[in-house]
Protein backbone atom coordinates (compact mmCIF):
# COMPACT_ATOMS: atom_id res chain seq x y z
CA UNK A 1 0.00 0.00 0.00
CA UNK A 2 1.12 3.32 -0.49
CA UNK A 3 1.35 5.67 2.25
CA UNK A 4 0.05 8.96 1.64
CA UNK A 5 -3.79 10.64 1.04
CA UNK A 6 -4.53 12.09 -2.16
CA UNK A 7 -3.46 15.33 -2.93
CA UNK A 8 -0.16 14.60 -0.34
CA UNK A 9 3.52 15.27 -1.39
CA UNK A 10 4.20 13.19 1.74
CA UNK A 11 4.33 9.12 1.90
CA UNK A 12 4.04 8.49 4.94
CA UNK A 13 0.35 9.56 4.96
CA UNK A 14 -2.10 6.56 4.11
CA UNK A 15 -4.06 6.04 0.77
CA UNK A 16 -7.14 4.69 1.42
CA UNK A 17 -10.47 3.96 -0.27
CA UNK A 18 -12.95 3.66 2.79
CA UNK A 19 -15.59 2.71 0.53
CA UNK A 20 -14.21 -0.57 -1.07
CA UNK A 21 -11.94 -1.60 1.95
CA UNK A 22 -13.92 -3.58 4.42
CA UNK A 23 -11.39 -2.33 7.23
CA UNK A 24 -13.67 -2.03 10.32
CA UNK A 25 -13.80 -5.91 10.42
CA UNK A 26 -10.47 -6.50 10.81
CA UNK A 27 -10.36 -3.83 13.64
CA UNK A 28 -9.00 -4.72 17.31
CA UNK A 29 -11.20 -3.18 18.91
CA UNK A 30 -13.87 -5.67 17.75
CA UNK A 31 -12.14 -8.11 19.72
CA UNK A 32 -11.90 -6.67 22.65
CA UNK A 33 -13.09 -7.99 26.22
CA UNK A 34 -11.83 -6.06 28.91
CA UNK A 35 -13.10 -3.04 30.06
CA UNK A 36 -12.09 -0.45 27.52
CA UNK A 37 -13.98 2.69 26.51
CA UNK A 38 -12.84 3.75 23.31
CA UNK A 39 -15.01 7.12 24.25
CA UNK A 40 -13.29 8.11 27.43
CA UNK A 41 -13.81 11.62 29.17
CA UNK A 42 -10.93 13.45 28.10
CA UNK A 43 -9.61 13.62 30.99
CA UNK A 44 -9.05 9.83 32.19
CA UNK A 45 -5.67 9.60 30.46
CA UNK A 46 -5.69 5.94 31.89
CA UNK A 47 -8.76 5.38 30.26
CA UNK A 48 -7.29 6.68 26.99
CA UNK A 49 -4.33 4.79 27.67
CA UNK A 50 -6.05 1.42 27.73
CA UNK A 51 -7.82 2.64 24.01
CA UNK A 52 -4.38 3.39 22.37
CA UNK A 53 -2.80 0.53 23.65
CA UNK A 54 -5.59 -1.45 21.60
CA UNK A 55 -5.12 0.33 18.67
CA UNK A 56 -1.16 0.24 18.72
CA UNK A 57 -1.55 -3.64 17.86
CA UNK A 58 -4.52 -2.78 15.44
CA UNK A 59 -3.81 -3.70 11.81
CA UNK A 60 -6.32 -1.29 9.94
CA UNK A 61 -5.16 1.75 12.74
CA UNK A 62 -4.37 3.56 9.34
CA UNK A 63 -7.80 3.45 8.27
CA UNK A 64 -9.30 3.78 11.33
CA UNK A 65 -7.63 7.01 12.17
CA UNK A 66 -7.81 8.57 8.04
CA UNK A 67 -11.58 7.38 8.19
CA UNK A 68 -11.99 9.37 11.93
CA UNK A 69 -10.28 12.49 10.32
CA UNK A 70 -11.98 12.80 6.96
CA UNK A 71 -15.31 12.13 8.74
CA UNK A 72 -14.39 14.52 11.55
CA UNK A 73 -15.34 12.60 14.26
CA UNK A 74 -15.05 14.96 17.10
CA UNK A 75 -15.27 12.13 19.82
CA UNK A 76 -13.50 8.99 20.79
CA UNK A 77 -9.94 7.05 20.05
CA UNK A 78 -9.88 6.73 16.65
CA UNK A 79 -6.29 4.70 15.14
CA UNK A 80 -4.71 5.49 18.22
CA UNK A 81 -5.69 9.26 18.60
CA UNK A 82 -7.77 11.95 20.80
CA UNK A 83 -10.12 14.60 19.37
CA UNK A 84 -7.22 16.56 19.92
CA UNK A 85 -4.40 14.83 18.59
CA UNK A 86 -6.84 13.84 15.33
CA UNK A 87 -7.59 17.62 14.97
CA UNK A 88 -3.84 18.72 15.06
CA UNK A 89 -3.42 15.78 12.17
CA UNK A 90 -6.43 17.38 10.26
CA UNK A 91 -4.89 20.84 10.57
CA UNK A 92 -1.69 19.41 9.09
CA UNK A 93 -3.33 17.69 6.04
CA UNK A 94 -5.38 20.75 5.09
CA UNK A 95 -2.10 22.98 5.08
CA UNK A 96 -0.07 20.39 2.89
CA UNK A 97 -2.88 20.39 0.22
CA UNK A 98 -3.39 24.50 0.24
CA UNK A 99 0.32 24.27 0.47
CA UNK A 100 0.79 21.96 -2.70
CA UNK A 101 -2.04 23.64 -4.72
Amino acid sequence: MTLRLSGSTHDWLPVIDLTVTPWREAAACLEVTDEVSFFPDAENLVAIARAKAVCASCPVAWECLTWAITTNQSEGVWGGHTPRERRAIRRRWIEEVEWAS
